[in-house]
């Protein structure tokens, strides 16, 4: 199993996208994390659809876009014709096992990988259904809605009972990935990290990558 590195986005400087994008591409990254909010799953706004359009117009990185929304049956399609890669959702927006069935099942028929997203508060077991249906869980280290955050080690913790029931899937961490603590990450048994303000408040971006991908190929996931 390949170790991904994924710059998340949302720490990127907005007003010059199409020169952090190709400098992004200029590292070991294969991914580019995307951090969608509503303003009502979480307590703040970001971007939607067309500027997902615009982003893929100008990379060609894989777009891993991470739905933190209220409704994400209804807006999935339109992530997906923006040129989304893959689409994560979160567990909490759904009533039970049937309803996160139903939307991993609509992403897939978009032709898009599907992933599930959990909070820092919510048990594996909450999910432990649908484990199979799915190509990624995220494990959030933060609560989701703001960057900058600090690494929560108890919600990692989650990481190894996720890769126990489902050795073969792609686990992947967001929330105060640096490199210290994605050799925590990994080493648990993570192989997607995203790092934000990590990689995009270094002077050197591709030197940032290179932290992560080394504690990922330390842990035994080679970074390609």
């Amino acid at each position: 199993m390949n170790g991904i590195v994924a710059p998340s986005l949302l720490s990127a400087d907005f007003a010059d996208l199409r020169t952090e994008l190709l400098q992004i591409e200029q590292t070991r990254a294969e991914w580019i994390h995307l951090d969608v909010m509503d303003g009502h799953f979480v307590p703040n706004i970001t971007f939607g659809p067309p500027l997902v359009k615009s982003i893929r117009k100008n990379t060609k990185l894989f777009l891993d876009t991470h739905l933190m929304i209220s409704d994400p049956a209804k807006y999935a399609p339109e992530f997906a014709k923006a040129g989304s890669d893959l689409i994560t959702f979160h567990s909490e927006v759904c009533d039970n096992s049937q309803e996160l069935v139903k939307i991993i099942d609509n992403i897939k028929k978009l032709n898009k990988k599907a992933g599930l997203s959990i909070k820092p508060m919510t048990p594996v077991s909450e999910i432990a259904e649908v484990l199979n249906l799915l190509d990624l869980v995220l494990v959030m280290t933060v609560e989701p809605g703001f960057g900058g955050q600090k690494f929560m080690h108890d919600a990692a913790e989650k990481i190894r009972e996720i890769r126990e029931l489902a050795p073969n899937i792609d686990i992947q961490v967001d929330g105060g990935i640096n490199a210290e603590t994605a050799n925590i990450a990994a080493n648990l048994g993570a192989n997607v990290l995203v790092a934000g303000s990590y990689v995009f408040g270094d002077e050197s971006y591709d030197h940032a990558v290179s932290q992560i991908a080394q504690a990922l190929e330390s842990s035994g996931f080679p970074v390609i």
